[in-house]
């Protein structure tokens, strides 16, 4: 046994004369002569200064490479220059006994342990346990658990029962690829790890359990972001029996506030109720459906101000501005905020503004100076403001102007309240939506969603979609003129309807999706037949819940916020990857452990995989 009387992180003026054994990392040696030194000792807890005061101990290191383990025995006294900024900082260790335990063989280190977060960041991956070394980065892995420790408890306080679910299970259509494990007892067949517990949590309610909470991990074969790890990520999943929207935001209205509060770099976090938003209203007023409300602006429609003013791009389109009140940016910076809202959204930026005798100036000020006092009216503008436009569908405007709306809240001070943690929920959004790729009708969020307005607004958007000037069989072809308005008829009646479908968003960032759930089989095969899905398709894709509803289910509603997520946010970090142990890197690559790996072949013997490469011209070998 090591029989450590101490760890480096607790020592104090108190302790001075005591004999003590410390272990842990040999960090650093600042040598002044061949008889005396000063050694830094660091373990889990902190570190404290060991200071060398014989030729032989100085000896001894010498033969010892940094990041060693080593156990020191000596006696503690009081420093005479203390260290304020350290706990340990009023006194040191005098060895009479140091012992290697675990020597490091390496002379360099890729790279220097308490500056690892500057080194690059695939070889920060690669050398992940060095990198945890340094205590700011083990730091964020600390505060991980601590605020998974308080969800734990908060849920359970709130008489949630903690319930684990399979992590093999079989694909189902969630919205990403599924990762596939192949089943060596049953030859062509495959399991799947799951997307998130979705289906497992809502037969848990139909099985009589009354809340259900886990930690859950989550596997999705999808592209790294900033606030996205690959592979893999956790959530608080929860549901609840019995249970409508307003039942859910409770508890976490509840839950969330004082975690953040308690554990995060802003002390300020949104108090119960959290603003409710609805999806249609937070497009048109902040440009997204995840809006920052710690930023004071707003988007607004300038289409009837501009849209006729003689310049080409507003021409026909649907035009929306935000306002910057009393803005001081000079042309360089404008140019380089229109260019970079570009390249994120796609759409161009225009802008002008008015200088403080009120005159409309810069950019496309030519084409608005005939209308400006309709153009000042319809913004409200003072002078000293700026004004900067995107033109477009309605979507399409909508986006730019949210990007221009952030960009220039978090770029430019006066428009935002940094120092806080604001809640909002997104509510009401639509059921269904026109896919970009595929330019049918799809669900919009979650298929198992509950349509406000319940069966009687599915069957009226497919009756408007089969009776719609349907007088006889010809008529009602798909190539007839009278079938292509029976079919935009009854898309335009689905695309009115809303479900109980809400989003939770905090500070510009989705921490979950959630929605009160379709319970009910005859609603459920309904919603799906609305974008071609019959009741046999159903069956066959979501057989355990189909089967399940039918024997009575309880109205159940749920919601996932992303622990991953909530941790970044807490910590202010901007990378998901520094807040979990062993992320992932942008390629999905576990650079470390070297997956994913090519494995033998008579792993995939057994398994029944043989592997087909491709040739360049897309031919297979």
């Amino acid at each position: 046994m090591q029989g450590r009387t101490h760890n480096c992180g607790e020592l104090r003026i108190g302790d001075a004369g005591a004999n003590v054994k410390l272990v842990g990392w040999f960090e650093n040696l600042r040598k002044v002569s061949k008889n005396l030194g000063f050694l830094i000792l660091r373990d889990f807890y902190g570190t404290t200064q060991i200071v060398v005061e014989t030729e032989e101990i100085m000896e001894q290191l010498s033969g010892i490479n940094y990041e060693s383990t080593i156990s020191v025995e000596g006696v503690v006294r009081e420093r005479s220059s203390k260290n304020d900024k350290l706990p340990t900082g009023e006194i040191e260790v005098v060895p009479e006994k140091i012992e290697l335990l675990g020597r490091c063989r390496y002379n360099e280190l890729p790279f220097q342990i308490n500056h690892s977060r500057d080194a690059d960041e695939n070889l920060r991956l690669k050398y992940r346990y060095l990198d945890l070394r340094n205590p700011a980065v083990k730091d964020k892995i600390v505060l991980r658990s601590k605020i998974v420790a308080d969800l734990r408890a908060s849920m359970i306080a709130h008489d949630f029962m903690e319930i684990t679910t399979p992590i093999l299970t079989c694909s189902s259509p969630e919205g990403a690829r599924d990762y596939l494990v192949p089943a060596r007892n049953h030859p062509g067949k495959f399991y799947a790890l799951p997307q998130a517990p979705q289906q497992f949590k809502q037969l848990l309610m139909a099985s009589g359990f009354d809340r259900y909470f886990q930690i859950a991990p989550c596997f999705r074969d999808e592209d790294a972001r900033a606030d996205r790890s690959p592979g893999e990520f956790y959530q608080l999943d929860m549901e609840m029996a019995f249970a409508d929207q307003e039942d859910v935001f409770a508890v976490l209205e509840d839950v969330l506030p004082p975690i953040f509060s308690k554990y995060g770099i802003y002390k300020k976090a949104s108090r119960p109720p959290f603003a409710r938003i609805a999806y249609l209203d937070a497009m048109e007023k902040y440009g997204t459906d995840k809006p920052d409300l710690r930023i004071h602006l707003e988007v607004q429609d300038a289409t009837a101000a501009l849209g006729g003013c003689g310049f080409g791009p507003f021409e026909g389109q649907t035009v929306k501005a935000v306002v910057a009140p009393a803005f001081t940016g000079t042309r360089k910076v404008i140019d380089k905020l229109c260019a970079d809202a570009e390249t994120q959204s796609g759409q161009k930026a225009f802008w002008f503004r008015l200088d403080e005798q009120g005159e409309v100036v810069g950019g496309i000020s030519k084409f608005v100076k005939e209308r400006k006092d309709t153009v000042v009216e319809a913004l409200g503008l003072k002078p000293g403001d700026f004004v900067a436009l995107c033109a477009g569908s309605l979507k399409a405007a909508q986006k730019g102007a949210g990007v221009l709306l952030k960009m220039i809240g978090t770029r430019f001070d006066g428009y935002m309240d940094k120092e806080s943690y604001e809640f909002c929920w997104i509510v009401d959004f639509p059921m269904y939506e026109i896919g970009e790729e595929s330019g049918e009708l799809e669900f919009c969020h979650n298929p198992f969603s509950m349509p406000q307005g319940g069966l009687k607004v599915l069957e009226e958007a497919e009756n408007a979609m089969q009776n719609h000037r349907c007088g006889d069989d010809a008529a009602c072809a798909p190539d007839s003129q009278g079938g292509m308005e029976q079919a935009t008829a009854g898309r335009e009646k689905a695309l009115e309807i809303l479900a109980y479908q809400y989003d939770l968003v905090c500070n510009g960032v989705e921490l979950s999706s959630g929605a009160v759930r379709n319970h009910d089989p005859e609603i459920m095969v309904k919603a799906f037949n609305i974008v071609g899905l019959g009741e046999e398709d159903v069956k066959a894709k979501f057989p355990a819940m189909y089967n399940a509803f039918c024997y009575g289910a309880p109205p159940h509603a749920g919601i996932a916020p992303g622990v991953d997520r909530m941790v970044m946010l807490i910590a202010g970090e901007e990378s998901i990857r520094e807040i979990i142990p062993f992320p992932m890197n942008k390629n999905a690559q576990d650079v470390m452990m070297g997956a994913p790996a090519e494995v033998e072949e008579k792993q995939l013997r057994d398994v029944h995989i043989q592997i087909v490469k491709e040739e360049k011209n897309g031919s297979l070998m």
